[in-house]
């Protein structure tokens, strides 16, 4: 029998791991609250069209990438592979067109079918923002800000660099298309068979390719900002000037493009190279044309998306929650007593270990090791005299106490996780 382990692509999140996720996480929600965005989350699964239809059916995501499957009930079903799709149908579905606008955070788990790396998994996770009603440049500037603060709160800031892009509005895309075709066209036989294919349903996912041969033609390309009419150029001066007003730094970047349809405006990167290849760990940009493709009314909508994995390694934060103390039984008639103690002062808002194997001896070698620095040992003499022995583990002192003073002495050593009445 071969060992076993988990499906490639996915991981166990082991405490260490996962205080690294909460650490990301945690201050992510915490600086999404500070500008009014509110906690949701959809479904893991989604009807397979939530996702095709904005994403297209030639799309890599869509042909190469996602986890489909038909249900017992015989309905086309995709797990996630992001949320931004999923929040537009929440909104949708559940009524919300009305109560615009609409300001929400998210975090969990995403599925895409791709190579395993480091930092990009088949189960991935990611924390995300959506904004959606507002099709002002300042809407574009608060999530922009909100997505540099989560990365300042968790001590990232300074190893990222944020490229900034516009897509102009439809009319703009429309006209940099017939010239991007144009000059595309002229080169057709030196593309891969993919951005051959993208030529005629989409050409501007041809600029996202990662090919190598399409990279160097690519280089020469139009480039979108020389075709921009001026309400695009307005949407993109404002949003610089009140980025610059902020004093967030940002670098323009012509190449940094969406090619799906929905997408208008602003695009954005927040790019590290401190994992060592240079590579994205915060994203988005405006897609004001999502909700009508998902069959909604014509709703604006700006956000992004972050890669929990990789903003866990690149902070290097987060530690495992050890027990303040622990409550020991000298021998086993004292058990229940034991038992006892812990969950009084678990009311009293302590958090407690109760060690139940073994001899005191590697009781107390297991107190070490964890990093409890405190132990409450009982036995039949503490027991029937109304009294605990109070153990130091780090500097082996001991004092002895009664159990009514207990809660107050442990006070003045540790602070109790909640507040507790004496």
């Amino acid at each position: 029998m071969s060992k076993l382990q988990p499906v490639r692509g996915t991981s166990d999140l082991l405490p260490a791991d996962m205080a690294g996720h909460r650490f990301v996480v945690d201050h992510a929600r915490a600086a999404s609250a500070q500008y009014g965005f509110q906690e949701m989350a959809t479904p893991i699964f989604e009807f397979t069209d939530v996702f095709s239809k904005p994403l297209g059916t030639s799309s890599d995501v869509v042909t190469k990438e996602t986890y489909s499957f038909e249900d017992r009930g015989g309905e086309q079903i995709t797990l996630r592979p992001e949320n931004t799709a999923g929040v537009v149908r929440a909104m949708i579905s559940g009524g919300l067109t009305q109560s615009l606008p609409l300001k929400f955070f998210y975090a969990g788990p995403m599925f895409r079918y791709e190579r395993p790396q480091k930092g990009r998994m088949r189960q991935f996770h990611q924390i995300g923002i959506e904004y959606l009603g507002p099709t002002d440049a300042l809407a574009d500037a608060e999530i922009i800000a909100c997505g540099a603060r989560v990365l300042a709160d968790i001590g990232v800031l300074d190893k990222c660099v944020l490229h900034l892009n516009s897509l102009g509005d439809t009319e703009s895309r429309l006209t940099y298309r017939a010239a991007l075709v144009d000059y595309l066209g002229g080169h057709k036989d030196a593309l891969s068979d993919d951005s051959k294919q993208r030529l005629a349903v989409n050409p501007l996912r041809i600029l996202d390719s990662k090919d190598k041969g399409d990279r160097e033609i690519i280089v020469a390309a139009p480039r979108l900002q020389d075709h921009l009419n001026d309400l695009s150029k307005a949407h993109f001066e404002t949003l610089t000037t009140a980025l610059d007003a902020a004093k967030i730094a940002w670098q323009f970047d012509p190449l940094l493009v969406r090619g799906l349809d929905y997408y208008c405006h602003t695009a954005f990167e927040f790019i590290t190279d401190a994992l060592g290849a240079q590579g994205t760990v915060l994203g988005g940009g405006r897609y004001d044309g999502l909700s009508e493709m998902l069959g909604g009314p014509a709703i604006a909508g700006v956000g992004w998306a972050g890669g929990i994995e990789r903003l866990a390694m690149l902070a290097a934060g987060g530690t495992v929650v050890v027990p303040q103390l622990a409550v020991v039984s000298a021998d086993s008639e004292s058990d229940h007593h034991a038992f006892q103690l812990a969950e009084s002062l678990r009311d009293a808002g302590f958090s407690v270990d109760l060690p139940t194997a073994g001899n005191m001896g590697k009781k107390m070698k297991k107190l070490d090791k964890a990093g409890i620095k405190i132990a409450i040992i009982l036995g039949g003499d503490e027991v029937e005299r109304g009294v605990v022995q109070l153990r130091n583990l780090a500097d082996g002192s001991q004092d002895e106490v009664t159990r009514d003073a207990l809660v107050k002495a442990l006070s003045l050593i540790i602070a109790p996780t909640d507040n507790f009445n004496e």
